[in-house]
């Protein structure tokens, strides 16, 4: 029997959980629906990926003020994937910050993106009619920054290509947390449509580094103490490369995308299927693994019209 499209059957809300991770640094998560970060100063906030819809971030702002009732002043952006950024008009934040590259992306395809998504995640873009449009950045920057909320300081920093070409991280010093946005998940798949599969392993490294004390991951529960910490890190990397070598030895020996996709059944499947949204992100990550096997950097445009190829071409 054929699967329905990506998450569309999908249709239960999900258990909101709003865990504090480090001193007035807090984790919204949904059971595996995208994840935002909340990061609170002396005299302001700062949130880290905006949701889906302004709906949904209404919710988040709901838990902010349950802790506190100082203004949101920055939304930063993780990266330019509609289910993160296009709820971002819901804070009433005077800045949104995102990298140079998330901003070109936007302008590049997030449109078609803003369009292939809704129909993936149709719960998650309910009350979509309020959403007023794409989601520009004001502020952006190529490789760090530092923003301070009053005396906290915040360092924004692009560690390397993962997830998207312009992933960005954002560093607490004073606490050791880390928000990584997708490049790390808890027990959920990585979406790695527009993933970059051999850069993925050296950002993970460079997150690594900054041997955080807990992280709030793109998906998934937040992460507290150096044992899950690491043990969400060394998945991550373990997904991305599990799919990439599978994908990687077909396409070497001049196989068919639907051959890589039978070979990424066989490693993966028994270690990854009962991951969130695993099912929805399987053909979109072996069709990139598959073009990034043969030579082509640039992650190609998804539309909803490529989607539902891809998906009756490895899912159907």
């Amino acid at each position: 029997m054929a699967k329905s499209f990506a998450s569309a059957g999908d249709l239960t809300e999900k258990k909101v959980s709003f865990t504090e991770i480090g001193p007035d640094l807090w984790a919204f998560t949904a059971e595996g629906d995208p994840n935002t970060g909340v990061i609170i100063g002396d005299d302001s906030v700062m949130v880290m990926d905006a949701q889906a819809t302004p709906r949904l971030a209404n919710m988040v702002v709901e838990k902010i003020r349950t802790v506190t009732d100082k203004p949101i002043k920055y939304v930063t952006l993780s990266h330019y994937h509609a289910v993160r950024v296009l709820g971002a008009s819901a804070y009433g934040a005077s800045e949104i910050i995102a990298s140079d590259v998330c901003r070109s992306m936007v302008a590049e395809r997030g449109k078609e993106d803003w369009d292939s998504e809704f129909g993936r995640f149709p719960r998650l873009f309910e009350g979509h009619e309020s959403i007023p449009g794409l989601t520009w950045p004001t502020m952006t920057f190529a490789t760090a920054m530092s923003v301070y909320l009053g005396k906290r300081r915040v360092d924004l920093m692009h560690v390397g290509r993962a997830h998207t070409a312009g992933d960005i991280v954002a560093w607490v010093p004073d606490a050791g947390v880390l928000f990584t946005g997708d490049i790390v998940e808890y027990k959920s798949a990585c979406y790695c449509g527009d993933a970059h599969f051999r850069d993925w392993g050296g950002t993970l490294d460079n997150v690594k580094a900054f041997r955080p004390a807990a992280i709030a991951p793109g998906r998934g529960d937040a992460l507290v103490g150096d044992a899950v910490v690491e043990e969400a890190i060394e998945n991550t990397r373990d997904f991305v490369d599990s799919h990439y070598r599978a994908v990687s030895q077909v396409a070497a020996r001049g196989g068919s995308l639907k051959e890589a996709g039978e070979a990424v059944r066989a490693v993966c499947d028994p270690k990854f299927g009962d991951y969130a949204i695993y099912e929805h992100c399987f053909p979109f990550n072996v069709a990139r693994a598959y073009d990034e096997a043969l030579g082509i950097d640039t992650p190609r445009v998804w539309t909803a019209e490529r989607d539902r190829e891809i998906w009756a071409a490895l899912q159907g």
